[in-house]
């Protein structure tokens, strides 16, 4: 019984908070949500979900933060080191014969994937042909994405992870520190569009020749990952490719049959050209 009451609970918080504040969590996998809302609940010293819902309701103020509970914001630069090799040795070969170039980096956080791709494609030579769309639905993540800054003891993880994905150059020369923190270059984000998009709502908006969206459809139910996954599929040019999360698939997708496994192993897929 307690179990169906934190169930009805999540669901109607879910739903308050989509109909008062237009973010949409209700089809996100109730699993992962009950962990995030239970952090929520300590960290709103809420006694039930009830409680934090009549918070939600009553004070815009704790949103910003809400959000910050409810959205992942865990990322690393070069996360996944042999995704980004895979990138650079496999994909930029067909980019580059692209005369200009639009990336999507769906679900953004912080901006860690931002830069590892902005670095990339400076390394690869591709950056004054590329623009680049960074959307979140967490306005505090695109701020922070904006900024570029970073803890500087993250920074011996960058740097290895920038190693092993073939990086051509040191990583420190694309960011200045002071004061424990790293700023990364501004001109690495002079081709960025930052914009708040949600993949439960929002629609096509560019056509795309790479959209990289990793770790984010695992906290999706299904049919919101069909909705993901066919929005990417109408967002990417004839042959453009998509990159997903290691724990990640099309395989049961409705759209997987729109796709050819590029790279299996780093779960990098190529858009079919039209029969």
């Amino acid at each position: 019984m307690p179990h169906r009451t934190e169930d009805l609970e999540l669901r109607l918080l879910l739903e308050a908070i989509f109909h008062r504040y237009h973010y949409d969590f209700r089809g996100y996998s109730l699993a992962s949500l009950k962990r995030r809302v239970r952090q929520a609940l300590e960290k709103f010293d809420c006694q039930s979900i009830s409680q934090l819902q009549d918070r939600v309701l009553h004070d815009a103020k704790i949103l910003p933060a809400l959000l910050g509970v409810l959205t992942v914001q865990v990322s690393e630069l070069f996360r996944d080191p042999p995704y980004f090799k895979a990138i650079r040795e496999r994909v930029v070969p067909h980019l580059r014969t692209y005369p200009s170039l639009r990336v999507w980096v769906a679900g953004c956080s912080a901006g860690e994937e931002l830069y590892s791709l902005a670095i990339l494609f400076r390394e690869e030579g591709l950056e004054e042909r590329t623009i680049f769309y960074a959307t979140d639905i967490n306005p505090e993540a695109l701020r922070r994405a904006q900024e570029g800054v970073y803890s500087l003891d993250r920074l011996q993880l960058f740097s290895e992870n920038h190693r092993q994905s073939g990086g051509r150059r040191s990583l420190s020369e694309y960011y200045t520190a002071a004061y424990g923190h790293a700023r990364f270059d501004p001109s690495l984000r002079a081709r960025t569009v930052f914009s708040d998009h949600s993949l439960v709502t929002d629609e096509v908006f560019a056509e795309m020749q790479l959209i990289s969206c990793r770790n984010v459809l695992i906290y999706f139910d299904r049919e919101l990952q069909n909705r993901a996954i066919g929005l990417f599929h109408d967002s990417l040019a004839r042959r453009g490719f998509l990159g997903l999360g290691a724990k990640e698939s099309l395989r049961f997708s409705d759209h997987a049959g729109a796709f050819e496994e590029f790279d299996r192993l780093e779960k990098i897929y190529l858009k079919r050209g039209d029969r």
